[in-house]
C-alpha cells in the first residue's frame, strides 16, 4: 500500500490540532482506503497546550509523530526541518489552523499517481482584508518579475511533494529555504488546484508585520539579484542627472550672475534625497548579507526538546537523524 507523510507545523493551536486529525483521518478512511499514512506535527514550543493535546492523540494512534522543539524557531526552519523527517513516498504539507482543508488531499493524490511530482493549492478567494489581499498580490508581482525563475503565485506550500523531490531539497541543504521559491528553482512538473481559502474558525493568525516581511525579504533575496544592480544603476542615472542639473544652474549662474540666486533650498532636497536612496540600497544590500551570512552558519534548522512516536529517540545519535539535533550532544560539545 503506498504511503503517505503528512506534516504540519504548530504553534499555539491547542484549539484546531485535535480536529484537523479527525479530519485527516476521515479522508484517508473514507476517501483513500488504498493508502496508509503517517501524521507529523511540529510544535515550536507552543505555550496553550498544544503539545498535551498532540501527546494525547500520539498515546492512541502511532500513526501520529510529534517533534516539540526547544524555543519557537519560526514557520519557516520548523516546517523545513519536520518536512526533512518525512518518510512517505510522498509528503503532504499543510498549516494546522484549519486553513488548508484537509479534504483536498484526495485530489493531490490523484494528480500524483497521473505522474505530477508537485501538486498544490492555489488560492482562488480568501476571506482576507482586501487591502492584504492587493498588498499580497502586489508583492508577488514584483516577485515574480524580479525572480529569474517564474514563481506560483497564490500558493503557500500547502499541497503534495513527491519523495524524489524532497531527497533534493534534502541534497541542496538550505538551512533557510524560500520554500514556494525553491520547488519552482527545481524544476518538477506541477499541478495546480484552485480553492477558496476559508475563514480561520478559532484562535488568531500567529504572523505579524516582521513574519511577512521576513518572509519578503527571503524570496527576493533568494531568487533575485536584480535589486543589486537596481542600486548600481540608479546611482548611475542620479549621478548624471545630478551632472546636469548642476552644469544648468551654472550655465544659468553665469547668464544672469546678479539676478539669480541659487539658495540653500536645493542642496538640502538634494542632500536628503542621496541619504534616502543611500539608506534604502544599504538596507538591500544588508539584507543580501544577512542571507549570506544564514548560509555561511550552517545552523541546524531547530533544536529539538523531544519526539514522539519517531523510530529513532530524540537522544539518538544525530547523525542518523537527517536535519536532526540532539540537545544533549550539543550541550557537551559548548561545554
Amino acid at each position: 500500500m503506498p504511503f503517505v507523510s503528512v506534516v504540519t507545523g504548530c504553534y499555539n493551536e491547542a484549539e484546531n490540532v485535535g480536529e484537523l486529525y479527525e479530519r485527516v483521518c476521515r479522508v484517508f478512511r473514507e476517501d483513500l482506503p488504498e493508502y496508509t499514512f503517517e501524521f507529523i506535527f511540529i510544535d515550536n514550543a507552543s505555550e496553550d497546550g498544544t503539545v498535551a493535546v498532540l501527546k494525547e492523540i500520539a498515546r492512541t494512534d502511532k500513526r501520529v509523530k510529534i517533534i516539540v522543539n526547544n524555543r519557537n524557531f519560526g514557520h519557516v526552519r520548523s516546517g523545513y526541518h519536520a518536512f526533512l523527517q518525512a518518510r512517505g513516498e510522498a509528503i503532504v504539507a499543510m498549516a494546522s489552523d484549519l486553513e488548508d482543508p484537509p479534504e483536498l488531499i484526495p485530489q493531490f493524490l490523484r494528480k500524483w499517481e497521473e505522474g505530477y511530482k508537485i501538486v498544490l493549492a492555489q488560492k482562488r478567494s480568501s476571506a482576507e482584508s482586501p487591502l492584504f489581499s492587493l498588498v499580497r498580490r502586489a508583492y508577488y508581482h514584483v516577485v515574480t518579475r524580479l525572480s529569474e525563475t517564474p514563481l506560483v503565485k497564490d500558493a503557500t506550500g500547502f499541497g503534495l511533494y513527491d519523495r524524489q523531490v524532497m531527497e533534493d531539497i534534502r541534497k541542496i541543504g538550505d538551512p533557510y529555504p524560500y520554500f514556494r521559491g525553491l520547488i519552482c528553482e527545481l524544476g518538477y512538473s506541477r499541478f495546480l488546484i484552485p480553492f477558496d481559502k476559508p475563514v480561520r474558525k478559532r484562535g488568531l493568525t500567529k504572523n505579524n508585520f516582521y513574519t511577512l516581511y521576513d518572509l519578503a525579504m527571503l524570496g527576493i533575496t533568494n531568487h533575485s539579484k536584480v535589486p543589486l544592480r537596481l542600486a548600481t544603476f540608479s546611482g548611475f542615472c542620479i549621478g548624471i542627472v545630478s551632472f546636469l542639473v548642476a552644469l544648468g544652474y551654472l550655465v544659468y549662474k553665469l547668464l544672469y550672475w546678479g539676478r539669480f540666486s541659487v539658495g540653500t533650498a536645493p542642496v538640502v532636497f538634494g542632500i536628503f534625497f542621496l541619504g534616502s536612496v543611500q539608506l534604502f540600497f544599504i538596507g538591500i544590500l544588508g539584507e543580501y548579507i544577512g542571507a549570506i551570512h544564514t548560509q555561511v552558519l550552517r545552523r541546524p534548522p531547530v533544536i529539538e526538546r523531544e519526539r514522539i512516536n519517531f523510530d529513532t529517540p530524540v537522544h539518538a545519535d544525530p547523525r542518523t537523524i537527517p536535519g536532526a539535533v540532539d540537545v544533549s550532544a550539543q550541550a557537551q560539545l559548548l561545554g
